[in-house]
């Protein structure tokens, strides 16, 4: 598979807003295994003061948090996605984002980048970042 640049991004002026502005974070491919990146990131998140919501195909809850099989089961505002699926599952999570009408930003964890899903987030209005993991980012802008 080959990678691509990310060409719709958010700077990190606009990822320290971001963090200041957000409080509820979808977690999208949330493992319950400890040893995972999602579950590190979901767990820093989480004990970083926001209140994170899991969405995984399997377990019931996940860091204490009951566990949602998609974006459409939760019954509540979110603020925000953080994504940890594979770069061709975006144009759906956009299209779910979109539809949700709720969602402010649409961010892809390191790694993961799909252009096109995140010009559809952001002309919808939503904040863009792609290839950066949210845990480092605000360990560094929130210090």
């Amino acid at each position: 598979m080959e990678c691509e640049m990310p060409l719709v991004n958010s700077n990190p002026e606009e990822m320290k807003e971001i963090f200041e502005s957000v409080k509820t974070i979808a977690i999208l491919g949330l493992s319950s295994d400890e040893s995972k990146a999602s579950n590190m990131v979901a767990r820093y998140l989480q004990n970083a003061g926001y209140k994170i919501v899991p969405v995984y195909p399997k377990e019931e809850e996940i860091l204490g948090e009951k566990v949602y099989r998609s974006l459409e089961e939760i019954p509540f505002e979110v603020d925000m996605v953080n994504i940890f699926r594979k770069p061709n599952a975006f144009d759906a999570i956009a299209d779910a984002c979109i539809k949700r009408g709720d969602i402010k930003v649409f961010w892809g964890q390191l790694g993961l980048v799909n252009n096109a899903a995140a010009q559809k987030a952001k002309d919808a209005g939503m904040k863009v970042v792609q290839n950066y993991c949210s845990k480092l980012e605000h360990m560094a802008l929130m210090a």
